[in-house]
């Protein structure tokens, strides 16, 4: 067992903490969640989110109170900002092996239903990134862990009502992370639960303890909120959740099949096992309580999300829990029946789809195509076509192990390379265009504390964050900060090209205006701009920055 820990504690630390800083920070979503943080820190105001100084009710506040920690003991750097997401990966990860131990008695199946969670591509790639939703996902990992202990608790205990208390607290947390998703997740996939498990009458009694955990949680901020910013409730509520959920206009309108197209590739490597955990699960049955947990937590959320009208790749990664669980239960049932051949087909054709993308990504480099090569330095792409070549040898491996233990971590480690090197090969086209920090950072001294700052609105929360400053007036559109911008004392942030014009030849001194905007929206509106006094580009794709 301690050796379990160990390598999934390990595995961890490698693939989740060492990398944070090295990558790039990528807008507009990283910027944004760094600077809403930094805008509290430096304001004292907690209750409260800003976005360049203008409200920004997107989000409840837990998000950004826990990028704020990381702030403050790590310094404001991309390590910090992402570090609350990496962290809420790994306690997800733990909950999934406490789960798992606990209910199946199995140790290695407990580490690698942890193992499946953390090299799952798109785990990796939200739990390295500064957004909200590895927290949200932890947070609700942690509620549906304290309820199925709760379920398998004595009721005459003290213990039950602590595990259904946990529950409802760690609800209100996800609430406070992310909206209303912390409690229509756990009540699509336990009441169903209840129900098949033949104690749906205990759904009338043990609602009230993880309510008033849940109010507890929430109440204190809400009423705080509600009190400074009245009219947060009706924008959260109505655009955040009611139109995004239900109007054919939603933000990120996408079809009923969205995940289903795209879940197959957010799952690998393992989806090329899905069908050997099929067989195993097959084998195995669905008596077991943990096993119909697990596939009421994986399913009804997942219809749930398909559902929606609105939908982003990463809202479906609290389903990844129970998809991990449940692979681990499929594949250790599939081996322990003599299966070998299932296995052995995903993954040879995955080792020979590593191949194939490692020859394509050497002919595209040496000889391009139609002019495009990804990357101007050797090393970047070299970096891919190892990782590539180490996923397929590895899976081969794996293939010809005799021992399924030794099989099924080979497909574990086998990605780590490759997910390791994706830190540093960020294609060029990439960085120029959703990497802008080194482009403004090269341009740092040119910016003076009363330097007039103007930027669309792509790039305003890169240069809010860069340059420390919430006071960036914005040209042609508000974008996601449009409805901060509409309070009377906020309009005047809002130009439009002629008032652009007039504002550069208002403050006409020396280097006083400063824009910042996307290259190819400057190209037209240079014409009726005057004429600036410096001018530098990053790319066709990327930004300019203009002094006037």
């Amino acid at each position: 067992m301690k050796k379990s820990y160990l390598a999934v504690i390990g595995i961890f630390l490698l693939l989740y903490i060492l990398p944070l800083g090295i990558r790039p920070m990528i807008i507009p979503d990283e910027s944004r969640y760094a600077e809403i943080p930094r805008e509290m820190i430096a304001s004292g105001d907690w209750v409260v989110p800003t976005l360049n100084g203008l409200k920004y009710f997107e989000k409840p506040v837990l998000g950004y109170w826990l990028n704020a920690v990381s702030m403050k003991l790590f310094g404001e750097n991309a390590f910090a900002v992402r570090f609350p997401s990496a962290a809420a990966t790994g306690i997800s990860a733990f909950m999934i092996f406490l789960l798992v131990r606990r209910f199946s008695g199995e140790i290695f199946s407990a580490t690698l239903a942890a193992l499946i969670f953390l090299t799952s591509f798109e785990v990796y790639g939200v739990g390295t990134f500064n957004v909200l939703d590895s927290m949200l996902a932890m947070f609700i990992t942690v509620s549906m862990t304290s309820f199925f202990f709760a379920h398998h608790t004595d009721p005459s205990t003290k213990k039950k009502h602590g595990f259904l208390l946990l529950f409802g607290v760690f609800c209100g947390l996800a609430f406070l992370a992310k909206g209303f998703l912390a409690f229509a997740i756990p009540v699509v996939a336990i009441v169903p639960f209840m129900i098949w498990e033949g104690r749906f009458k205990e759904l009338f009694i043990i609602p009230w303890l993880p309510i008033a955990g849940a109010v507890l949680v929430v109440l204190p901020w809400a009423v705080m909120i509600h009190l400074k910013a009245p009219d947060f409730w009706h924008f959260f509520i109505w655009n955040e959740h009611i139109k995004r959920f239900l109007s054919s206009g939603a933000q990120h309108h996408a079809s009923f099949w969205y995940y289903i197209f795209l879940f197959p590739a957010a799952a690998l490597p393992w989806t090329v096992l899905f069908p050997s955990a099929i067989l195993g699960l097959r084998k195995t049955g669905i008596k077991a309580s943990i096993t119909r947990y697990a596939l009421c937590w994986f399913f009804l959320p997942f219809l749930f999300f398909s559902i929606s009208k609105g939908k982003i790749l990463t809202y479906i990664l609290p389903c990844f829990p129970p998809f991990a669980m449940l692979m681990s239960t499929g594949l250790n049932k599939y081996f322990k029946t003599g299966g070998r051949r299932s296995f052995s087909m995903g993954a040879k054709f995955l080792a020979l789809l590593a191949v194939i993308l490692a020859i394509a990504l050497i002919m595209v480099q040496i000889i391009g195509f139609k002019g495009f090569k990804p990357y101007s330095q050797t090393w970047n792409w070299a970096i891919g076509v190892f990782g590539f070549m180490a996923l397929a040898f590895i899976l081969i491996f794996a293939v010809k192990a005799s021992d399924p233990k030794k099989k099924l971590m080979g497909v574990a480690c086998a990605p780590m390379l490759m997910l390791l090197g994706a830190n540093v090969m960020m294609p060029d086209l990439t960085i120029e265009h959703k990497a802008p920090g080194a482009f403004l950072m090269r341009h740092a001294h040119r910016i003076q504390p009363d330097t007039l700052l103007v930027a669309d609105e792509n790039p305003m929360g890169a240069v809010c964050w860069f340059y420390k400053r919430n006071d960036v007036y914005i040209l042609e559109g508000g974008g996601e900060v449009s409805y901060g911008l509409e309070y009377e004392d906020a309009k005047y942030r809002s130009l439009n090209l002629t008032q652009f014009r007039d504002f550069i030849l208002k403050n006409a001194e020396k280097g006083q205006v400063v824009l910042i905007a996307k290259s190819r929206k400057y190209e037209p509106w240079k014409e009726n701009l005057p004429e600036p006094l410096y001018e530098d580009t990053n790319g066709k794709g990327g930004y300019v920055f203009v002094q006037y």
